[in-house]
């Protein structure tokens, strides 16, 4: 039976000009989930990350503490959804970045802002009334993820190993998939994942299983203060 490693990034940097970095905390993370791998992972057949920059930098560091030397194939299927695009089509007047950051930023909790904002743009998307709005709905995203994972698996072959540095989006979309969750409760999966949290799926000529969501016992114990889910 093969398996595939879906890890989450590192943490990013929330509030800065440019999100798509890891902060000291995600590259610690990714640090912590490649030690912790190290006795896990004897062998891994394949190394993917998605195309942003917060992938690359997830993978680098792990794959530092993991000593593992490999170039890791890079896949588009793998990557984030446009939240940006998102933010605009439900709330027109954040095309003006500068005003979205400022009212997060004067929001008494800004994380917890982003959150709920997130969570009523999201919602917009897929819920299918809004589709023809979308550069990319969320059908077509979803699908695109789920290609991207068969691919990998039908270049992987039998009983190989791989890991896929990825996003919250892709991982949601898979798991949704896998386990037939209807459209409009699929991101409860997003709201839980943890930042280099590991989703597992086993696959074999039988098909495609989810054997774990979101490990992250990893940042638990003497960790905890590197667990984060934004």
């Amino acid at each position: 039976m093969g398996v595939v490693y879906l890890v989450r990034h590192g943490q990013a940097s929330f509030g800065a000009a440019d999100y798509d970095q890891l902060s000291e905390t995600g590259v610690a993370q990714s640090r912590v989930l490649g030690e912790t791998l190290r006795a896990r992972l004897p062998q891994v057949d394949a190394v993917v990350t998605g195309t942003l920059t917060r992938h690359r930098q997830t993978a680098e560091a792990c794959l530092s503490a993991l000593k593992l030397q490999t170039t890791p194939q890079r896949s588009p299927g793998f990557d984030e959804f446009d939240l940006d695009e998102l933010i605009v089509r439900h709330s027109p007047r954040y095309a003006d970045r500068t005003l979205l950051m400022q009212d997060i930023a004067s929001a008494k909790e800004p994380r917890r802002a982003f959150q709920e904002l997130f969570t009523e743009v999201v919602a917009r998307w897929v819920s299918g009334r809004h589709d023809d709005e979308y550069t990319v709905s969320w059908p077509a995203f979803r699908d695109g993820c789920i290609r991207a994972l068969d691919t990998l698996i039908g270049e992987l072959g039998a009983s190989k190993s791989a890991l896929v540095f990825t996003s919250g989006g892709p991982i949601t979309a898979i798991c949704q998939d896998l386990l037939r969750i209807p459209d409009e409760h699929a991101f409860r999966l997003n709201t839980a994942l943890a930042n280099c949290g590991v989703t597992k799926v086993v696959y074999s000529e039988r098909g495609r299983f989810l054997s774990t969501l979101n490990e992250h016992g990893h940042f638990e114990g003497a960790q905890r203060a590197l667990l984060t889910y934004r």
